[in-house]
C-alpha cells in the first residue's frame, strides 16, 4: 500500500491553501486571468504528477506557483546526467549520489510557495509504476503521468475514470512532445474562452413577426456570438427583460441580434420605452472525453501548427509505436542520431500500421527516431507551460481543455544534414541530453554566445532558466556570456510568477537576484547583471563595444517604448531579436532576423482607444470611466499640484511664470488658483484641516458638483424634437449625501485626509485618528448654491472648443493672476518650515496596499458611480484598471519562453548569433549589385532559410494556437536591380580616420554612387555646392574632426561611429535613395 510523506512544515501549508481567504498581494496577476472562484477550486484541489523529469518538474513549478491545495510527487528513479539539461532542481551531486528525482526536487520545490503542501508518494516493496499510482489515485482530483510507458497510462487513466479523477498524461522524446487528457465522461466548463463578459448599450427591443429583435446604439458593435446568452438591466417599459435570466441570442448583424424562443413572453411584457444593457452571460459547457484506448483509435487533435497538419497521424503513430519499439532494443531507445535505428523505427512503425503507412511522413519518424533519447529544456518548458494550464482547467473548471490529443514539435531545430551518431555520443556532460539532439557542434555554439537579456521579469526569469539548462554563454574563454539588466525590485506580488525569486528577495535588485539563482542552477553560467534601463541615457554603458560584441539580444520587457529602442539598437548594430509577451493565458512570440524579417517597430498595434473628455467630466456610463476620472483626480491632487508647488518655491518668479506659459492655453491661471490655494488659502496646519479638507471635497466632487449638473441640465430636460437629454449614454445623476455610516464614503475621506497629511508633512497619530469622527463630525458644510454662467460641455467638440477657448483668458486675467502672485509666498523661498516649506509629490504605487493610493481611487471611483447608478468595482478590479495592470500566469510565461528558446537554436543553427550576424554585413544587397552580382537571387536564397523560423500567438484558454513564417522586410529600389531593407546601410570602415574626401570616394567604390551632400544631425558637413576654396579645406579634413567643428558634434568616450544621411546619384545622375551610412572613425 502506497503512502505519502509529507515535507515539513506542508500540513500547516495545506490549512492556509483551503482557507477561504486568498492572499491577493502574491496572486494579485493571476487573479485577473482565473478569478477569485478558480483560485479557491485549486485553493481545494490536489494533484498527483507521476515523473519528475525536465518536463515533469516544469509542470510541478507551474502549477504550486498556481496555488493548489497540494502537488503529490511520484518518481523513484535516480537522477541521471542526461537529466540536467532540463531538469533545473537537479545537480550533479544528485547524480552522484542516484538520488531518486522527486526527493532531490521537493526542497526547492516546496519553496516555491508557502501555501501549497509539496508531498512524495512513497511505494511499498516492488511495486509498478501503474499499481503504486492506480491505487492511489481515488486521493486525488487529477493525477499526470511524465514520460511513462503507454500500458502504465493505459492502466493509470482507467482507474482515474472509475475513481472520478481528472487524468492527464504528457511525454517528451527529444524534438517532439504530447498531451494526452481524458476528464471524465461528463467534464463541466464554467468558461470556455476566460475572456470578460461583454456588455453594449441597447436602443431598441422590437418584437418583428417572430423575433424578438435588439438594436443596440449607435457606433456600439456587440461582438456577441451565435448561441451566445445575455441577460438585461436597466431596460425601460419591457421592465419584465430585467429579470437576469440568460436568454440565448441569435447573430443579426454587428448592431442586432434576436432572441430566441421568448416571442411570447416578451410580446406582453408591452413596449420598449428607452435604455438598458445586455450583457453576455457565461454558460457552462460539458464535454464528453473518451479513454485513452478510445480515443487513440479515432483521435481528435489540437492542432498546434496547422502546416503540420498532415503530420499529425505520423507524428501519433510514432508516440503509440515508441514503447513497442523499445522491447526490439532492449528496452533502450533509439541511439541518438542514429540511422540504423531511423531506419528501422520508419520500418516497425510502417509495419504496424499496415494499409495505413502510404499516409505516414517517413522523415517525420526518422527525426523522432533520431531524437527520442535526447532532452531539450525549450521543449520542456513549452510542454510544462501547457500542460500545466491543462491541470488548473481540470482542478478549476475553468477554460476549454485539450480534447484529447496534442502534438507538437521542432524538428526545425536540427542540423542539416543531421548530426551523426558520433556528434550526439554522450561524453559525461552535463549538456549530455540536449547534444543527442543538437550534436556538439552546435552545444559548442551555443557555449560561444554573448547575449543581452533585457528585462528579469516573469518572462526573464524562465529565460535564464532556460539559458542556463541549455548551456547559453558557458564558454568565457570563446566570449560566451550573458548579460542581464533590469532596475526594478522585486514586489511580493512578482513571486506567483517570476519562480527564481523568493520572500527573503523581496526589495532586491531583479537581475541581481536572478542571477545568483541561475548560478545555483547551473556553476557553468557566466552573468553579469546591471540595475539600469536600456535607453538613450545608458549609451554610455551600452556602448559601440557593447553591442558590436553580442550574439543576439532577448527582450523580456513590459512596455513598447523600451522594446522600440532595443529594436532600433538592434538593427542598427545587425543583431537577432527575440522578442515575446503574454496577457494572461494569451502569449506571443516573435523572431526577427538580421537582413530578412520585419523588426519588431514595423507593425504596431493601434493606439489604446481614449475615453471622451466630456464622458469623464460630465456623463461616465462604465466603471471604466469612473476609474479613470478618479485617477486623474489622484495625479493632480497628489502629484501634479505639489510639484508645481515646490517648482514656483524652487524658481526665480520669472523662470516659473515663463514656463507656465509653454504649458499652453488656459492652464496658466488654472495652475497658479491651484498654487494658490495649496500654500495659502487652504494650506494644512493640522491633521483637523486634512479632515476638513477631505468632507468638503466630498461634498463638492459627488453632491455639489453634480446639483450644478443638473441645474444646467434638469433631469427631464428635452431638446425641441422631445428627445430627453438623459438618454443614450447620458446618464441623469443623484448628488449624494454625505453619511459618515456609509463605508465607501468614509473610506474616502479618511484615505484623502491620510494623504493630504502625507503631502504637507503633517505626521498622524493613532490619537488624530481616534478622533477622526469628531473631527468629521465638526465640519461645517456650507449650503449648495447654483453657479450662474458656468458652461458644461455635452459633447466632445464643445470640450475642445472650451479648451481652446480659455488661451484668451490668460491675458484677459492678467489683474487675478496679478493678486494670485503678491499672494503667494516669494518665489524661490523653498525652506523646511512656515509658508515656504517644500510639499511631498506622491507618486502613485498600485502594488503597496498600506499607502492608500487604491484605497482612495477605489473609494472616490464608486461615489462616482453611485452617482451615476454605475456598477461599483471592488478594490482588486479597481486596482486592475486604474493600475492598468497586466494578467498575467506562470503557465503562459513557460510555455512563451519555450517557444523563444526553440527559435534561438534556429538562429544559432543558421549562424544568424554568430559574431559576423551569420555574413551579413549590413549593405549586402546594395554593396553586391554595386560590385556586379545578382543581389535579388542572393536575397531569394537567404529567404528560404525563413521558412523553419516561426513567429507564434497562443491562446491557453481556448486553447488556440497559430504559427506564422515572419514577414519579409519590405525592399526600396535602388534601380539596375539594386534594393536596400531596413537592414541596410552604407557602411564605411577603412581601419583609421579617414578625411572627407576619402570617404567620398570610398563610397564611390563600394556603392558605386556619387555624393553630392553628407549631413548630420542638423548639420550639412559636405554640399558639391559649398565654396570651392572651404571644400578644398574640408576634403583634407579627417571626417571626425569635419563633424566636430562643422557639426558641432560631441562624441561619448567609447563611441565608434558617426551616423549621416546622405544624397547620391548613380552613374548616369540619377538621384538614388539610399539608406543611412555609419561611418566607423574610432578603433
Amino acid at each position: 500500500m502506497a503512502s505519502a510523506t509529507v515535507a515539513n512544515g506542508a500540513a500547516a501549508a495545506s490549512d492556509q491553501a483551503v482557507a477561504s481567504t486568498i492572499d491577493e498581494d502574491l496572486y494579485s496577476r493571476q487573479l485577473y486571468v482565473l478569478g477569485h472562484e478558480a483560485q479557491r477550486r485549486m485553493a481545494s484541489s490536489s494533484v498527483l504528477l507521476v515523473g519528475v523529469d525536465g518536463v515533469g518538474v516544469e509542470i510541478a513549478k507551474n502549477l504550486i506557483l498556481a496555488g493548489l491545495k497540494s502537488v503529490t510527487l511520484f518518481d523513484p528513479m535516480p537522477a541521471m546526467t542526461a537529466d540536467l539539461a532540463a531538469q533545473f532542481y537537479l545537480t550533479p551531486d544528485h547524480v552522484a549520489a542516484g538520488t531518486p528525482r522527486a526527493a532531490a526536487s521537493l526542497p526547492l520545490l516546496e519553496s516555491l510557495n508557502p501555501y501549497v503542501s509539496v508531498s512524495l508518494l512513497e511505494a511499498d516493496g516492488g511495486a509498478s509504476v501503474a499499481d503504486t499510482v492506480s491505487a492511489a489515485a481515488s486521493q486525488y482530483t487529477a493525477v499526470v503521468l511524465v514520460n511513462q510507458s503507454l500500458a502504465a497510462q493505459t492502466a493509470v487513466d482507467a482507474a482515474c475514470r472509475s475513481a472520478d479523477v481528472k487524468f492527464m498524461s504528457v511525454g517528451a522524446f527529444g524534438a517532439f512532445g504530447r498531451i494526452f487528457n481524458d476528464f471524465g465522461p461528463a467534464f463541466t466548463v464554467s468558461d470556455v474562452n476566460g475572456e470578460q463578459p461583454r456588455s453594449v448599450m441597447i436602443s431598441a427591443v422590437t418584437v418583428d413577426g417572430d423575433d424578438v429583435v435588439v438594436t443596440c446604439l449607435d457606433e456600439q458593435r456587440h461582438d456577441f456570438e451565435a448561441g451566445d446568452h445575455v441577460s438585461f438591466t436597466e431596460v425601460q417599459g419591457m421592465t419584465g427583460l430585467n429579470d437576469g435570466k440568460p436568454r440565448e441570442i441569435k447573430v443579426l448583424g454587428p448592431f442586432t441580434f434576436s432572441l430566441v424562443g421568448c416571442r411570447e413572453e416578451v410580446a406582453a411584457m408591452g413596449e420598449y420605452v428607452r435604455g438598458g444593457y445586455a450583457t453576455q452571460v457565461k454558460m457552462p459547457s460539458t464535454i464528453v472525453f473518451k479513454s485513452l484506448p478510445e480515443a487513440a483509435e479515432e483521435p481528435e487533435y489540437v492542432i498546434a501548427d496547422f502546416a503540420k497538419m498532415m503530420q499529425m497521424g505520423t507524428t501519433h503513430a510514432a508516440f503509440q509505436a515508441v514503447d513497442a519499439f523499445r522491447a526490439t532494443l532492449g528496452g533502450a531507445l533509439p541511439t541518438p542520431g542514429s540511422a540504423a535505428h531511423a531506419a528501422k523505427f520508419v520500418e516497425f512503425v510502417e509495419a504496424a500500421a499496415g494499409s495505413a503507412a502510404d499516409d505516414l511522413d517517413a522523415k517525420v519518424l526518422e527525426c523522432f527516431a533520431r531524437t527520442a533519447a535526447g532532452v531539450l529544456s525549450p521543449m520542456a518548458a513549452t510542454l510544462g507551460g501547457i500542460a500545466a494550464q491543462e491541470v488548473l482547467k481540470a482542478t478549476s473548471g475553468k477554460f476549454m481543455p485539450i480534447k484529447q490529443f496534442f502534438y507538437i514539435d521542432c524538428q526545425e531545430v536540427l542540423p542539416s544534414p543531421p548530426p551523426t551518431e558520433a556528434e550526439c555520443a554522450p561524453t559525461g556532460s552535463r549538456y549530455d541530453g540536449q547534444v543527442a539532439v543538437l550534436g556538439a557542434t552546435v552545444q559548442k555554439k551555443l557555449a560561444a554566445l554573448n547575449y543581452f537579456l533585457v528585462g528579469a521579469g516573469a518572462i526573464g526569469c524562465e529565460m535564464l532558466k532556460n539559458w542556463a539548462m541549455m548551456g547559453v554563454g558557458v564558454d568565457a574563454a570563446s566570449g560566451g556570456g550573458i548579460v542581464i539588466t533590469d532596475m526594478d525590485q522585486i514586489e511580493k506580488s512578482n513571486l506567483s510568477r517570476q519562480f527564481l525569486f523568493r520572500d527573503a528577495d523581496i526589495h532586491k535588485p531583479k537581475s541581481v537576484a536572478a542571477a545568483a539563482a541561475v548560478r545555483v542552477m547551473n556553476s557553468d553560467v557566466n552573468i553579469v547583471a546591471h540595475e539600469v534601463r536600456v535607453g538613450p541615457e545608458t549609451e554610455a554603458t551600452f556602448d559601440d563595444e557593447f553591442w558590436d560584441g553580442l550574439s543576439g539580444v532577448c527582450n523580456a520587457l513590459d512596455n513598447v517604448q523600451a522594446r522600440l529602442y532595443v529594436d532600433q539598437r538592434c538593427v542598427y548594430y545587425v543583431k537577432p531579436l527575440l522578442d515575446s509577451g503574454t496577457l494572461g493565458t494569451k502569449g506571443n512570440t516573435q523572431v526577427v532576423v538580421p537582413g530578412l524579417t520585419e523588426s519588431y517597430s514595423s507593425s504596431r498595434d493601434p493606439p489604446e482607444k481614449s475615453i471622451p473628455i466630456c464622458t469623464l467630466k460630465n456623463f461616465p456610463y462604465q466603471i471604466e470611466h469612473t476609474l479613470q476620472w478618479a485617477r486623474d483626480w489622484f495625479e493632480g491632487s497628489f502629484r501634479g499640484t505639489p510639484e508645481d508647488c515646490n517648482a514656483y518655491l524652487g524658481s526665480r518668479g520669472k523662470d516659473f511664470f515663463d514656463d507656465l506659459k509653454k504649458q499652453g492655453p488656459g492652464t496658466m491661471l488654472a495652475t497658479l488658483e491651484a498654487v494658490h490655494s495649496s500654500l495659502v488659502t487652504e494650506r494644512p496646519l493640522s491633521v483637523e484641516d486634512c479632515i476638513k479638507w477631505s468632507r468638503l471635497l466630498f461634498e463638492e466632487m459627488f453632491s455639489s458638483s453634480i446639483k450644478q449638473l443638473l441645474h444646467a441640465f434638469p433631469a427631464d430636460m428635452v431638446d425641441a424634437n422631445k428627445v430627453p437629454f438623459w438618454s443614450g449614454t447620458k446618464r441623469v445623476p443623484t448628488p449624494l449625501t454625505f453619511n459618515a455610516a456609509d463605508e465607501t464614503h468614509m473610506a474616502f475621506v479618511t484615505s484623502a485626509a491620510l494623504l493630504r497629511a502625507q503631502v504637507y508633512g503633517i505626521p498622524v497619530s493613532d490619537k488624530d485618528m481616534a478622533h477622526f469622527p469628531a473631527a468629521l463630525a465638526a465640519v461645517m458644510v456650507p449650503d449648495f448654491v447654483p453657479k450662474a454662467g458656468v458652461k458644461i460641455a455635452t459633447t466632445e467638440a464643445e470640450a475642445s472648443e472650451q479648451n481652446a477657448s480659455g488661451a484668451g483668458s490668460l491675458d484677459q486675467d492678467d489683474e487675478r493672476i496679478e493678486t494670485l502672485l503678491k499672494a503667494l509666498p516669494p518665489a524661490g523661498s523653498a525652506g523646511s518650515d512656515g509658508a515656504s516649506k517644500t510639499l511631498v509629490p506622491l507618486e502613485f504605487e498600485k502594488d503597496d496596499d498600506t499607502n492608500h493610493h487604491i484605497d482612495v481611487i477605489t473609494a472616490c471611483s464608486n461615489l462616482r458611480a453611485a452617482n451615476y447608478s454605475i456598477e461599483p468595482a471592488d478594490r482588486h478590479k479597481s486596482k486592475m484598471i486604474a493600475g492598468k495592470i497586466i494578467p498575467a500566469i506562470a503557465t503562459t510565461t513557460s510555455f512563451v519562453t519555450g517557444l523563444v528558446c526553440i527559435e534561438m537554436l534556429k538562429l544559432v543553427r543558421l549562424g544568424y548569433t554568430d559574431r559576423d550576424g551569420g555574413g551579413y554585413d549590413g549593405g549586402a544587397w546594395c554593396k553586391a549589385a554595386a560590385k556586379g552580382s545578382d543581389a535579388k537571387a542572393r536575397r531569394d536564397a537567404a529567404e528560404k532559410k525563413l521558412e523553419c523560423f516561426k513567429n507564434g500567438f497562443a491562446n491557453l484558454a481556448l486553447p488556440f494556437f497559430a504559427f506564422s513564417e515572419p514577414v519579409v522586410a519590405a525592399a526600396t529600389d535602388m534601380g539596375h536591380g539594386r534594393f536596400w531593407t531596413l537592414w541596410d546601410l552604407l557602411d564605411v570602415n577603412e581601419g583609421r580616420d579617414i578625411t572627407l574626401g576619402e570617404f567620398l570616394e570610398a563610397i564611390k567604390t563600394h556603392y558605386g554612387l556619387e555624393v553630392s551632400m553628407v549631413s548630420c544631425g542638423v548639420s550639412i558637413l559636405y554640399a558639391s555646392f559649398t565654396n570651392p576654396r572651404r571644400l578644398q579645406e574640408r576634403l583634407a579634413t579627417p571626417l571626425s574632426e569635419v563633424a566636430r567643428t562643422v557639426g558641432k558634434l560631441t562624441f561619448l568616450a567609447k563611441q565608434r561611429y558617426l551616423v549621416m544621411e546622405l544624397i547620391c546619384t548613380d552613374k548616369e545622375g540619377e538621384d538614388v535613395e539610399v539608406p543611412y551610412c555609419r561611418y566607423r572613425f574610432r578603433f
